[in-house]
């Protein structure tokens, strides 16, 4: 009896052993699902960042337009996600016979056809960057830009001026293959291709709506018009720098160990843009600037965007570095040409993009200082400022003569909260009016 029951027994297990067996993915299907778990998380730390700008925006500017950045930093992604959607994504990586753009792909049609479920984790990583791309230039500008010019901006570069120059250097990530990549070019997270196309065409907006009221006297000079919240930059900016794990890890869109040198690079060089930016401004200004410390952390890590998966970390640090750096000097140049630029995005963004762009060809591991890859990196940063500025400042020349751009000085005045969306963001608190 006894050994009948246990003979029973150990086939019942032997049998539960067997199905489990069958049910346990082998190693390729793991390591697939665990690139989909990866890359859309770190899809999420990217969307994340949508919080941050948000809240360095509101940080750096007045109170009187909170209300004001928050919708545009909401539409940038509600409405960029659809014109990404609808074209922008086939644009980007659809089929091409030239190299420039994608021909196919438009509403996602005709990639659902293929039944392939990456397309959608593959979208999702993709969409997020767009929208990075699109807020860039809310901060460049804020305080004077109304609002309905600000959303047909908004479509303008999440439908093509960034998805086409994202064509050109990361197309055969998906069906594409762009002209740029096939020369050799560098930019494994978006120094230039995400950066620098929203610090450019943030350089564009700013020239077309001009300054804010007050900014620069009679004499050309320009006055200081201080932003209402540090606290709240501070923490924008500590979002972002966590988001940028995903933005830069992210971009493996694979979950393995590739992600561990990127998740220091960022670090390192995010770490060293803040030091030196404070001890640049300390030098500069005999003060360690808040705001400029927390500006040099955003553009270390802009400037090892495009390097973080093929730098050792010595280079890692040095590029961080002289981001930080760049931008004091960059915010500087700027203001010189009566560019009024609220939170620096075209320094910080556009010419720490095009650094880090740079220093990925300067300091690419096992083949440093290569003149042929220097000059594909040099070809690539041209390339991105002749495409994307001429082709926003035409679109927002014409966007200011259809529909008006500038809001008018009493608006500005008052805050484009009220006027815009009849609205405060602190009701129970008496916002100054300030020019």
């Amino acid at each position: 009896m006894k050994i009948g029951v246990f003979l029973l027994l150990a086939a019942l297990l032997a049998g539960v052993d067997t199905a489990f067996a069958e049910e346990i993915p082998d190693a390729p299907d793991v390591q697939n699902n665990l690139n989909f778990v990866w890359t859309i998380v770190a899809a999420s730390l990217v969307f994340f960042m949508q919080a941050g700008f948000t809240m360095v925006e509101v940080g750096f500017t007045r109170a009187k337009n909170a209300s004001n950045i928050i919708m545009k930093n909401l539409m940038d992604f509600s409405i960029g996600a659809l014109a990404f959607w609808a074209i922008g994504f086939g644009l980007m990586f659809g089929a091409t016979n030239t190299g420039w753009f994608g021909t196919d792909g438009f509403f996602l049609s005709d990639f659902i056809t293929d039944s392939d479920p990456w397309l959608y984790a593959f979208w999702m990583f993709q969409v997020v960057f767009c929208a990075t791309a699109a807020t860039i230039i809310s901060g460049a500008v804020a305080e004077r830009t109304r609002f309905i010019g600000y959303l047909l901006y908004t479509v303008v570069i999440s439908a093509i001026v960034y998805p086409v120059f994202g064509s050109w250097a990361w197309g055969s990530l998906y069906h594409g293959q762009g002209w740029l990549e096939d020369l050799g070019f560098i930019d494994f997270a978006g120094s230039t291709v995400v950066h620098s196309v929203g610090g450019w065409a943030a350089l564009a907006g700013a020239i077309v709506v001009g300054p804010r009221l007050g900014k620069f006297n009679s004499k050309g000079e320009p006055k200081p018009i201080l932003g209402h919240n540090l606290p709240l930059a501070a923490l924008g900016v500590m979002i972002l720098w966590f988001g940028w794990y995903g933005f830069n890890a992210g971009s493996t869109t694979a979950g393995n160990s590739d992600i561990a040198l990127i998740a220091v690079n960022t670090t390192l060089a995010a770490a060293a843009g803040a030091i030196f930016a404070m001890v640049t401004a300390w030098i500069f200004y005999g003060v360690p600037d808040v705001g400029i410390s927390l500006n040099g952390a955003l553009a270390g890590l802009v400037g090892i965007t495009a390097g973080c998966a093929n730098l050792a970390p010595v280079f890692a640090v040095i590029t961080g570095a002289a981001a930080g750096i760049i931008v004091v000097i960059s915010v500087a140049i700027v203001e010189k040409f009566k560019v009024d630029d609220p939170v620096g995005a075209v320094s910080v963004h556009g010419v720490c993009g095009a650094w880090g762009t740079l220093a990925a060809g300067l300091f690419n591991s096992g083949n440093l200082f290569s003149a042929k890859i220097i000059g594909v990196q040099l070809l690539g940063i041209a390339a991105c400022f002749i495409w994307v500025f001429p082709t926003t400042y035409i679109a927002f020349k014409l966007i200011d003569k259809l529909v008006g751009l500038r809001a008018s000085d009493e608006d500005q005045y008052n805050g484009l909260d009220f006027s815009e969306h009849g609205a405060t963001a602190y009701p129970d608190f008496s916002v100054t009016m300030t020019h």
